[in-house]
């Protein structure tokens, strides 16, 4: 492997680097194999090049297969949109913070909203008067404030909306990172 091969995979290592080291070197290891078997076929160093692309698109493009591999919402998926919204760039300067944002608040919002309908109807029916309790309107339109029991079976359905508001953001937030990586995908290696 020559130099410019070595190059390029420095450049892709560099990246890279939000990632823990041993998935780096996986990385590196799978493409340096790519670059071997080209170079195998005997392709010229120019070929090989342009077949691989841009490092940083490269490296775009194995973050976002990471991220789409995971299923489900959880801290390690998190930290890999974080690692891949470094890499991105410009387009997911607003694009992935922002559903990056949404998503977690708005399923907690809609986790939160049915609970407290819950507390404020116990609280209303059971005539306990807690202090804290008074504070808490959930729906309130101008001066009038809707009566707990009402206010609970609204509080059910904004949290479903709440959630499901975040679930897609979430799997929008998917998509793009898919949509992003798919230079990868796209290679003919």
């Amino acid at each position: 492997m020559n130099k410019e091969m070595e190059k390029y995979l420095s450049a892709v290592d560099r990246h890279l680097k939000p990632l823990p080291t041993s998935e780096r070197v996986d990385i590196v290891k799978e493409i340096k194999s790519s670059i071997l078997e080209m170079e195998s076929d005997n392709l010229p160093e120019q070929q090989i090049l342009e077949r691989l692309g841009d490092p940083r698109e490269m490296a775009k493009a194995y973050l976002g297969d990471m991220i789409t591999k995971e299923k489900g919402f959880g801290l390690n998926k998190l930290l890999l949109v974080c690692a891949f919204y470094s890499v991105v760039g410009f387009s997911g300067l607003f694009v992935i913070p922002t559903l990056g944002i949404i998503a977690p608040v708005f399923m907690f919002c809609g986790a939160l909203c049915p609970i407290l309908g819950a507390a404020k109807l116990a609280d209303y029916l059971l005539r306990l008067n807690l202090p804290f309790m008074k504070n808490v309107a959930i729906f309130q339109f101008g001066s009038y404030i809707v009566e707990p029991v009402p206010a609970f079976f609204l509080s059910i359905l904004t949290g479903a909306i709440l959630y499901l508001v975040g679930k897609a953001s979430w799997k929008l937030l998917i998509f793009y990172c898919k949509k992003v990586s798919s230079t990868k995908r796209d290679l003919d290696i």
